[in-house]
Formats: C-alpha cells, sequence, structure tokens
C-alpha cells in the first residue's frame, strides 16, 4: 500500500498518542475528523495499523533487570523452535533469529538479578540450546516500537518526502 504524507502524519501522530481523537487528528492534518476516520479505517483494513496497545513502563512494574541474551544452537534449529521457546518463558520480551556467530538473540527482563539468572537457566535448559552469552542492560538510552513512519530510518530523521 502507498503512503501519502497525510496518511505518514495521521500514522506518526497516532503512534504518540493512539488515544488522539480523530477530530485532534484532523486539526493537524487540515481535515474533517470523518475523513481522518475513513483514512485510519483504510489503514487498519490494509494492515498497515494492526491494532492498538498500552505501553507499560518496566521499571513501573518492576521489571527493572534486563539482559540481551545470544543463544548458540544446534545445526537444526528453526526459527519456529526458538519462537516456541520464546513464548514458553514469561521473562522473553523479545526474541529474534540474527546473522553472525549467534543464532537468535532474546531479550529478558526481571524483577533483579536473581530473577534474570532463573529466566537465564531456564532458557539455557532448552534442548536445542548449545551456549548462551550474555549481556546486562546498564541503561535503557532509545527505545522505540517502530521509526516514525514520516521519516526514513538511518537518515539522521530526513523527513519523507516522497
Amino acid at each position: 500500500m502507498r503512503l501519502d504524507p497525510i496518511d505518514q502524519r495521521i500514522i506518526a501522530l497516532l503512534q504518540d498518542d493512539a488515544r488522539s481523537s480523530y477530530a485532534e487528528i484532523g486539526i493537524q492534518v487540515a481535515l474533517s475528523a470523518p475523513a481522518v476516520k475513513r483514512r485510519v479505517d483504510r489503514l487498519r483494513s490494509s494492515g498497515v495499523i494492526r491494532g492498538y496497545t498500552a505501553l507499560i513502563d518496566p521499571d513501573a512494574v518492576g521489571w527493572t533487570t534486563e539482559a540481551f541474551v545470544e543463544l548458540f544452537c544446534t545445526g537444526r534449529t528453526s526459527p519456529e523452535q526458538l519462537r516456541a521457546a520464546a513464548k514458553r518463558h514469561p521473562a522473553v520480551v523479545g526474541a529474534y533469529t540474527i546473522s553472525g556467530e549467534a543464532d537468535a538473540l532474546v531479550h529478558l527482563r526481571a524483577v533483579d538479578m536473581a530473577g534474570l539468572e532463573q529466566a537465564l537457566e531456564r532458557l539455557r535448559a532448552e534442548p536445542f540450546v548449545t551456549s548462551t552469552r550474555s549481556m546486562i542492560v546498564l541503561s535503557r538510552l532509545v527505545e522505540t516500537l517502530a521509526p516514525r513512519v514520516d521519516e526514513k530510518p538511518g537518515t539522521g530523521g530526513v523527513p519523507v518526502t516522497s
């Protein structure tokens, strides 16, 4: 689906605050509330907007310890096996297949170091995991769910002008 500049701006406004009303967005993009609703409905039906969610501050709910763990796996471990394993572990908040030496990268969050160690031990017990390499997060500097659609990722914030 081709996004025009108004669609891009609507998506960016929803990324900033998904609870914004169609009227509030309409003011920002110079459209009526019904016109914004039609565009948002089209963006949803085409799959550009997949849904809305509440963003939780991990510190506020006590998940103050986190790590990224590289998984090294047996030769025939599939992405489906990795996905299924990641879903079995409540401390896993992200899991990715990657290039490089490791086979996967897993993001863990826990309430403390002991909880993180337990989560890591459970992850290491998966039958396909041969070894791991962990990196403890000291501080979060930037965290977004996705790049803003009104800017091209990796261009230093230069606005999209297509």
